[in-house]
Parts: C-alpha cells; structure tokens; sequence
C-alpha cells in the first residue's frame, strides 16, 4: 500500500488537530504539508511499531515542536478567532498538545505518549495541568438530575472540586425543569432513569428547548441513549463512574460547547 493510501484516511483529522493546536486553519496546513512532503522525500518515516494515525501525528508533532512550538507568540492571535481557540492558545504548548491528542482526537494516554515521546504518566500530568486553567476560565453553575443521594452527592462533590457551583439539584423531571426556571445553568448533569419513574432524557429535552446548554449524561443505561433515533450526546458516561472520568468530561464539555463560546464572547 502506497505512503498516500495508508495516510489518505486520517488527514482530514491530522488538519483539524493541527487548526487547533496552532490556532489558525492556513498554519495549521502548512505544517501537514510540510510533514507529508518529509515523508515522501524519505526524510522522515513513520514508526513501524506505532499504527499508521499515531505514527503520523508522531512525524507531525517532531516538526512542529522544532519551529512552531519555539516561535509560538500568544500576543499575534488574529482578534476574529472564536473564543475557544484564544483559551487554546493560553494554555502551554506542550498542556495543549496532551489535551486536544485525548480530548479532541480521542487517543489514549499511552497513544498521546507515543506521539509526544514522552512516558503516559507525563502525558496525564500534562492533561492535569491543562484541565485546571480550563477549569479555572470556565467556572459555572451546574444543575445535577439525579434520584440517587450519594451518587448525587459524589458528583456535587466532584463538580465543586473543578471550581464550579452546583446551583440545583433534581430528582424528577418536574423538579429539573423547574429548576432552571430558577436559575439557568451553564452544564447540566443528568441521569436518565429517575425517582418518580420520569425521564432524565425527557427533562433534558424540555431544557433545550428553551436555551442551548452543554449535557452530560451519567447513566447505568446507555442504551436507551445510544438507538440512533435521536441526536445521541457527545458526553455519556456509563455507572459506575471514575471521578476522572467525570471531571474530564465536563472540563471538554464548557471548552467545546459551541453556545458557551459564543456567550463568551
């Protein structure tokens, strides 16, 4: 198979990471095109022992860190760019980089590590590091939806320790909706199956009707989410639940979420 064939699947994805890391979409593309051009002139090759993707961001991430990364000036953003490109472009390149590989381009840690060059528990603390100035810009409120005291509690617990406030919380659908006539959150946390038998899926939907707002679902039955009869969520995290999990999921869910970008600004 030829160097094209093996690479044609994932460029689409190398340019959308490479938009993001750089924070411009024509940079982003001139550093692509500039680890392509080494790989067919044989000046680069791609590690046999990583899968044809990692080993790509591998060869793109040894160019980049060699001129991009040195010469990157946070004051020179173009005042057009969207919000979430100006947070991106606050956080340290390397921070940024272990972020946007697990984050955005879904690799694992020990994936990230390979492309990085660097060991997995480098690649977490990274991670870490990257989450907590997120953390830090978005603090919000959050409405919890969920019948189940302690599990409620945990995730209150685990919501306050990235900084934010928990605002309501909601054990039916009436309640949750109810809620945010009282106050509009900027997340919302929601079960599915709730204590007076109604929907957390329900309750979600009658939220969105009335203003745009990031969703994670945390629930012992992903599959009545996952039927492709309905827009299914980015964020769906299954019972049990890690702590990490959660936080990860809710630091990606403020940075990413088109409307908060928007309000932001």
């Amino acid at each position: 198979m030829s160097l094209l064939a093996r690479l044609a699947p994932h460029l689409p994805y190398v340019r959308r990471y490479a938009r993001a890391l750089t924070g411009d979409q024509l940079t982003g593309d001139n550093y692509v095109r500039v680890a392509l051009e080494a790989l067919a002139a044989g000046e680069r090759q791609l590690p046999s022992e990583m899968t044809p993707r990692v080993a790509l961001y591998h060869v793109f991430h040894a160019i980049w860190s060699s001129t991009g990364a040195q010469l990157e000036d946070s004051s020179g953003i173009e005042s057009g760019e969207d919000d979430a490109s100006r947070r991106l472009m606050r956080i340290s390149p390397r921070s940024r980089q272990a972020f946007l590989l697990t984050a955005l381009e879904g690799f694992t840690p020990s994936e990230a590590a390979q492309i990085l060059a660097v060991d997995p528990r480098s690649v977490e603390r990274l991670i870490a590091e990257a989450q907590s100035d997120i953390d830090a810009e978005l603090a919000t409120d959050v409405l919890i939806i969920e019948d189940e005291a302690i599990i409620s509690a945990d995730i209150e617990s685990l919501v306050k320790e990235l900084g934010h406030r928990v605002t309501g919380t909601a054990t039916t659908h009436d309640e949750a909706v109810d809620a945010v006539t009282r106050h509009r959150p900027g997340l919302v946390l929601a079960d599915i199956q709730l204590a007076d038998g109604s929907s957390g899926i329900d309750a979600v939907k009658d939220i969105l009707k009335r203003f745009d707002v990031p969703v994670i679902f945390i629930t012992a039955f992903p599959e009545r989410l996952l039927t492709g009869e309905r827009p299914e969520p980015t964020f769906l995290i299954t019972k049990p639940f890690q702590p990490e999990t959660v936080k990860a999921a809710i630091s990606q869910a403020l940075f990413f979420h088109p409307s908060r970008q928007k309000q932001a600004a």
